[in-house]
């Protein structure tokens, strides 16, 4: 039964004959113009930035155009202290004819000064737009490492398969060979009967093996930002090493201080709010601006009346219930917020920085180690299989060594991956690409 539930599972995720590769550099790249996370960031970016020229606007000419044609009656009605009483009309002089009436205008005005109120709020967006590009530059940063995980998880994930492959072939090898044995009589059945045992579970190991790679690969889709079969390998590639990655933390903390987007961010966000300050405080004072207009106008367009009219204005704010005021603390705390937030992003980097060179190291101690177990391992395995073909060993000591080299294996494949993965860690925390 299990024999053929593995040949059902087998067919079914047996990837075809000669399938792609995808390398690391083809997925990063996939996800830089496939990814809608990314799409999403820069999108904003563009609102920022459009929201940056809204409020330049104000600091430009605004010039309006306007044109209205009336129909009304020209029925006279008077209103107290427009003209004496007896030239009003009454309604004996009422009458339901009409008139036409048009006007043509074009109106300009300037803002001249108002204490730094515009021109601050401008600089602020304009720091705030700033601000998102770095989001945008984080976001990036973000969606690579998750591409980077998912894609070493998958090359772990293909090893195991290697590893379940290589267990089954042993286990076919050792359970031919007792055949033999048990043949001759030189071996009991019990014997036999263990080694099938053990390759059926070599069996369910590969199968266990197959679907997890088809998950990470699906995983790894998901990362790059595809609707796109599982049907391609990963290459065979391993992390390479960071520059700086055995250097000391300082150094490698003032490197992700100049490059990490999340600390350029929120200086932009910092110099936006000092900004948005600043413009409040110009709320206070007088505002002046400079109109213009021209019109043009009568009952026929042909004997239009123009006329033309300049004028410079002062807006003094006397009393507003306390409301620019109100706005003005609020502000100066969100700054100080925007400030402290800063100074925790710094912790922050730096605690990512050490734990990713410590990450670093441990793995490549560890990988090692490892390698130094494999080789124990598969040396363990060669002395039990020669003594078990002369008799000496017995079938428990040939499991456990096949056990024991298996899990070494593991180890190994583990261990590779939590190297690269504490890379992409370090890649991450440095602010590269």
């Amino acid at each position: 039964m299990i024999a053929n539930l593995a040949l059902l599972v087998l067919a079914a995720t047996a990837p075809a004959a000669s399938p792609r590769v995808l390398t690391l550099d083809a997925a990063l790249a996939t996800a830089r113009t496939q990814q809608p996370t990314l799409r999403q960031a820069a999108a904003d970016t563009d609102a920022a930035l459009a929201n940056a020229d809204v409020a330049k606007a104000p600091l430009l000419p605004q010039v309006n155009g306007n044109a209205t044609g009336q129909r009304a009656t020209g029925n006279f009605s008077a209103r107290p202290g427009s003209l004496p009483g007896q030239i009003g009309g009454t309604g004996a002089n009422l009458s339901w004819e009409s008139f036409g009436y048009y006007n043509l205008g074009l109106s300009a005005s300037q803002l001249l000064y108002d204490f730094g109120q515009t021109s601050s709020r401008w600089r602020s967006a304009q720091a705030g737009a700033q601000a998102q590009r770095n989001t945008q530059r984080s976001t990036l940063e973000q969606v690579l490492y998750g591409v980077r995980t998912a894609y070493y998880q998958a090359r772990a994930a293909k090893g195991a398969v290697g590893v379940a492959q290589e267990t089954l072939a042993n286990q076919d090898k050792h359970l031919q060979q007792i055949e033999g044995f048990v043949d001759v009589g030189t071996r009991p059945e019990i014997d036999l009967a263990q080694a099938k045992t053990d390759r059926a579970n070599a069996e369910v190991q590969l199968i266990t093996a197959q679907a997890g790679y088809e998950i990470a690969k699906a995983q790894l889709n998901q990362a790059i930002g595809v609707e796109a079969s599982t049907d391609y390998d990963v290459a065979d590639e391993t992390a390479p090493s960071v520059e700086g990655e055995d250097g000391s933390t300082e150094v490698l903390f003032d490197e992700a201080l100049k490059a990490r987007p999340e600390i350029a961010a929120l200086a932009d966000q910092v110099r936006a709010q000092e900004l948005a300050v600043r413009s409040l405080r110009g709320a206070l004072g007088p505002s002046v601006f400079l109109s213009a207009g021209f019109t043009d106008a009568g009952t026929q367009a042909s004997n239009f009346v123009w006329n033309w009219n300049t004028a410079i204005g002062v807006s003094v704010p006397i009393f507003q219930g306390g409301q620019t005021r109100a706005q003005i603390r609020q502000a100066d705390a969100n700054l100080t917020a925007v400030r402290s937030q800063a100074e925790a992003e710094r912790l922050q980097v730096r605690f990512e920085v050490d734990q990713a060179r410590l990450t670093v190291v441990g793995a490549k101690v560890a990988l090692s180690a490892t390698e130094e177990a494999l080789v124990n391992a598969q040396l363990r395995l060669k002395l039990a299989e020669g003594r078990y073909e002369t008799g000496v060993g017995s079938i428990i000591e040939l499991g456990d060594a096949q056990v024991a080299l298996t899990n070494a294996a593991y180890q190994k494949v583990a261990a590779e991956y939590k190297l690269a993965q504490a890379r992409a860690g370090l890649i991450k925390a440095l602010g590269l690409d």
